[in-house]
């Protein structure tokens, strides 16, 4: 990891299995990743509750803005003091933007993480005081990875849904939903949707016995993220001290799809999401 002092105070993350690092752990759900070989590539090569054999996009973001830690997921935290000078994860499997989701799974809902940071907001305070509490959290970068799982996990499956809206109209639905969160943030980096299509779970429920990319689930990943997009653009115009980025991690995922001779290495994924996003972190500070 990085040496020295980190370029911002604190990391905040939250959202779905793609950020989670252990909430679910704790939870009453089947969405768990504390067994094998889930962590087999992390330190001491055991689960953490991180659905990845390895580091997750967060870690490596916690690397690269300087820090010598992962923000601890929420949940796993006894002792809930110091350990949240640096930030904290709230992410939890089988959330989104839409609480009903997480609901279906037992997992923490997108409302409730927003507690949990309120909550350790307060604790905060009374470890540095108000004055360096708010320098902290001002200063701080945020995360979030959501929109997936209600998709996947929730309106395909779900006739209560997809009998009663289309999946654009679904994804309007998702945005009323993203621009409250985003209305709580200051600096904040948002991922795309991946190519749900490309998922393994999506190609086995809905691929039609063809291991190929499901191209209508793509389609409309590719419509929620220009919806994203779109949304963003109009929340940046009219929140004053905003500052949010868009990660797009839909093309280099498909490209190590569909190309994986041309980009199967994490380094070149990573440094594909850096130039596509025109460099976060730069944003961010500014």
């Amino acid at each position: 990891m990085a040496k020295g002092q980190p370029l911002v105070p604190a990391l905040f993350i939250f959202g779905d299995s793609v950020f989670d690092v252990g909430n679910n752990n704790h939870l009453y759900t089947i969405v768990k990743a504390n067994f094998p070989p889930y962590g087999r590539d992390f330190k001491n090569g055991s689960p953490t509750g991180r659905f990845c054999n390895g580091k997750l996009a967060s870690d490596y973001t916690a690397e690269n803005l300087g820090f010598t830690s992962y923000p601890p997921a929420y949940l796993n935290l006894k002792v809930k003091g110091i350990n949240l000078l640096n930030g904290s994860n709230f992410a939890s499997a089988a959330s989104g933007y839409y609480d009903a989701t997480a609901k279906l799974y037992h997992a923490i809902p997108l409302s409730q993480q927003l507690e949990h940071y309120k909550e350790s907001q307060n604790i905060l305070m009374g470890i540095v005081g108000p004055s360096n509490a708010s320098s902290i959290i001002s200063g701080a970068v945020y995360l979030i990875s959501a929109g997936n799982s209600d998709f996947i996990q929730n309106y395909y499956i779900n006739p209560l849904l997809y009998k009663v809206y289309t999946a654009d109209e679904f994804s309007d639905i998702l945005m009323q939903h993203y621009t409250s969160f985003i209305q709580a943030s200051r600096k904040i980096g948002v991922t795309t949707l991946p190519p749900m299509g490309c998922l393994p779970a999506a190609i086995t429920l809905f691929g039609s016995d063809s291991n190929d990319c499901v191209v209508r689930l793509n389609s409309d990943a590719v419509n929620f993220n220009k919806k994203l997009n779109t949304t963003s653009q109009s929340i940046q115009k009219s929140l004053s001290g905003l500052k949010l980025v868009i990660l797009d991690i839909y093309q280099p995922l498909y490209d190590l799809v569909t190309k994986p001779a041309e980009n199967g290495t994490l380094s070149k994924f990573l440094t594909q999401i850096s130039l596509e996003s025109q460099p976060y972190h730069a944003k961010l500070m500014n």
